[in-house]
């Protein structure tokens, strides 16, 4: 069944009933692309986990109209925030990252810039990807059955970064330097009371500079095992661990 995304002040009560307006391109793509009528079902979120299944009932020229049949939560959202920091990787790999991690439940992408970054963004051309990259996460998450749509934030330099990361209540560095302590380990040990925060480099990883800086700001340094991931392989793969270890 489709599945829409709207903000919560398009849900209104009309008679005792509620009702829902959808707008913009997702109201061109019911009536126009997917050319449904009166009467098909859809299902609608409202950015706050709430989900309704819907019956149309209307359109005019830029609008569509829905009545609510039932309400319901989000069952597919994971029990903690998750928040991906993630070292701009080159050409499309972002998108990869992002299109992924949506559907393994990410809450949040800060896209930030290290040492090793091959890619230079100025604040123009950054806007411009932070535009696409959030269709390609409302539309994984339209796919995925999620209950929100993740958000991506402005690019941000490595400190800003890293502060912003350490203010979580657990903070996993992915360090390909690190030898003895898991991912495992870390989950294990720690109390997680309401976000966690991952920290992934480029394709080169981080300096050793940035590493001794990340780690001593707070963050758990991991090692995601015996295999070298490419930064577009790991967050998919450090989400699912976490997804096993809190939902599973």
């Amino acid at each position: 069944m489709p599945r829409f995304f709207i903000e919560k002040d398009s849900v209104l009560e009309k008679n005792g009933q509620k009702e829902i307006v959808i707008r913009g391109e997702d109201a061109h793509h019911i009536s126009r692309a997917l050319r449904m009528a009166e009467g098909e079902k859809i299902e609608v979120c409202d950015m706050q986990k709430t989900v309704y299944l819907c019956e149309l009932i209307g359109f005019s020229e830029k609008e569509v109209f829905a009545r609510v049949i039932e309400k319901s939560e989000a069952t597919s959202e994971p029990k903690y925030k998750i928040r991906l920091f993630q070292a701009l990787p080159k050409s499309d790999k972002m998108e990869t990252i992002i299109q992924k991690t949506t559907e393994c439940g990410v809450s949040e992408i800060i896209p930030f810039r290290s040492e090793r970054c091959v890619v230079r963004l100025d604040s123009k051309d950054a806007e411009k990807k932070r535009e696409r990259w959030q269709k390609i996460a409302e539309s994984g998450a339209k796919q995925s059955g999620r209950g929100i749509i993740p958000q991506i934030c402005s690019v941000m330099n490595f400190e800003e970064a890293i502060a912003s990361a350490c203010q979580s209540s657990i903070t996993i560095f992915c360090n390909e330097r690190e030898k003895e302590i898991t991912l495992k380990r870390v989950l294990n040990e720690s109390k997680i009371d309401n976000d966690i925060a991952i920290i992934i480099g480029s394709e080169g990883g981080f300096s050793e500079r940035e590493a001794e800086y990340i780690s001593k700001q707070g963050a758990y340094s991991v090692t995601l095992g015996n295999r070298i991931l490419r930064c577009e392989t790991a967050p998919t793969f450090v989400l699912s661990c976490i997804a096993y270890h809190t939902e599973m």
